[in-house]
């Protein structure tokens, strides 16, 4: 499918934030090039800054959650032990009840956590995406290759050729594509741009010996590319490990140290950032998993060096300069966050949930409901209320009680009064006020019913 290529990723949510991204990444790119600064690796160190700052607020939002996740946690637990191993309905309804007004105390969502990340993981993909594949977001940079990929494609052998690029794996499946074997012109040239895009230096100089026809296209394309890719004399095109082979070989101290800086920098920023972040406080039951997220922390720095050292130093450079951005970013949030107030910011919730309550209960009332019988009503289904084995004395007892007795064009008339009654009564067909005044609604009338049988008796 043409949406894989070139290479703006057509994953649902992922691909379409990609595409935004890369209209800011592009801005980015062109006002760097106005001030006569078009390096590819100012414009990633910048359009970092720009995304991790726009995501500030959901940041401060997940680690305000996260410290009144252990504030309030000791209570949540205590209401677990309480309904240790109960599973009846009213037990299992307690427990919710009581949950729910814990977090409402304080004023969070048991999925608030899960909601910020749910909208930064896109993000932070969609971001990667557009890093890994410049030319793609980039009209600038891609126009560098056009000229060039036209003329090579006319060259026989030429696809055989680059296939044989170290990092042309990942374009396999292109290359073996319906379209790219038909000759679709926009296929096939992005196909040569995405693997000429991830090539390195030595195998643009193989390519310029194979095509002698096109050397001098070939180096000056190289070379304008280069001049984007610049960092500090480097090609963040290259790998540090291609550089430090260069640099060993050369016995050049500086162009080690060079090679070395990235993946370095990868695995001492990214320890700082999990030094940083806030940690949750353990208890007996949480052992086992915060001894494997320690670990996990423990290992993810070696990680970033090991990845960083083999990949291209424009996405070890991107990881840094992350890593950097959320260091400073957790900072600033660390001393906003010591600065609130909980203890006032929980008795606001505790208004505001005492408010919800309180026009909870106003509704009910409007409705004709017991807001004292709301739980147990709202727990029934009115569905299979005529079916459930309930407990002795509940309402379900009497419901089936009733049922026992009457006819069946009693029964009928009854079902039809409580439906008539629920259209005209119920605040919002439904919902479980509705539904609850309905089955108040249905069993008065059994009740009035098995009244009028005993005393016809």
């Amino acid at each position: 499918m043409p949406g894989i290529i070139l290479t703006k990723s057509a994953t649902p949510v992922i691909g379409w934030v990609a595409t935004l991204l890369g209209y800011i990444m592009e801005g980015i790119f062109y006002l760097l090039n106005l001030i006569g600064l078009p390096y590819i690796a100012l414009a990633i160190i910048v359009f970092t800054i720009v995304i991790y700052m726009l995501m500030l607020p959901l940041t401060i939002k997940q680690q305000k959650f996260s410290k009144l996740s252990n504030k309030m946690n000791p209570e949540l637990q205590a209401i677990q032990k309480k309904y240790n191993g109960k599973k009846d309905n009213d037990s299992m309804m307690a427990m919710q009840n009581e949950t729910q007004a814990v977090y409402a105390k304080y004023g969070v969502s048991p999925m608030g956590s899960c909601v910020q990340m749910l909208i930064q993981l896109p993000i932070i993909y969609a971001l990667y995406k557009v890093i890994y594949a410049i030319p793609a977001y980039i009209g600038q940079v891609k126009a560098v290759f056009s000229p060039l990929v036209e003329n090579l494609i006319a060259q026989p052998g030429s696809a055989e050729f680059i296939q044989g690029f170290k990092n042309s794996a990942m374009y396999m499946k292109q290359f073996s594509n319906e379209l790219f074997v038909a000759g679709d012109p926009t296929y096939v040239k992005n196909t040569f741009i995405d693997v000429l895009n991830k090539a390195s230096t030595p195998e643009w100089h193989s390519l310029a010996d194979k095509f002698p026809s096109l050397a001098n296209d070939i180096m000056a394309t190289s070379e304008k590319l280069g001049s984007y890719n610049n960092l500090f004399g480097m090609n963040i095109g290259d790998s540090p490990s291609y550089y430090l082979s260069n640099a060993m070989q050369s016995k050049n101290v500086l162009l080690i140290i060079a090679a070395l800086a990235i993946p370095v920098l990868a695995a001492v920023t990214q320890w700082l950032n999990v030094k940083l972040m806030p940690q949750p406080e353990s208890n007996g039951d949480q052992n086992s998993m915060m001894s494997s997220m320690k670990m996990m922390n423990n290992i993810m720095p070696i990680m970033s060096a090991v990845f960083c050292f083999s990949l291209p130093a424009g996405v070890g450079l991107y990881w840094v300069a992350s890593a950097v951005v959320r260091s400073i970013q957790q900072v600033l949030v660390n001393k906003h966050i010591d600065k609130t107030d909980f203890d006032q910011l929980i008795e606001k919730n505790k208004d505001k949930a005492k408010k919800k309550q309180d026009k909870r209960i106003k509704r009910m009332e409007k409705a004709g409901i017991d807001p004292k019988t709301i739980n147990q009503y709202a727990s029934m289904n009115t569905r299979n209320v005529q079916s459930t084995t309930p407990k002795s004395n509940s309402i379900s007892t009497k419901a089936s009680s009733a049922k026992a007795s009457m006819t069946q064009e009693e029964k009928e008339e009854a079902v039809k009064k409580a439906t008539e009654m629920y259209n005209q009564k119920a605040p919002k067909p439904g919902s479980i006020a509705a539904k609850a005044n309905m089955v108040k609604i249905y069993n008065e009338n059994n009740n009035k019913t098995e009244k009028s049988n005993s005393d016809k008796k």
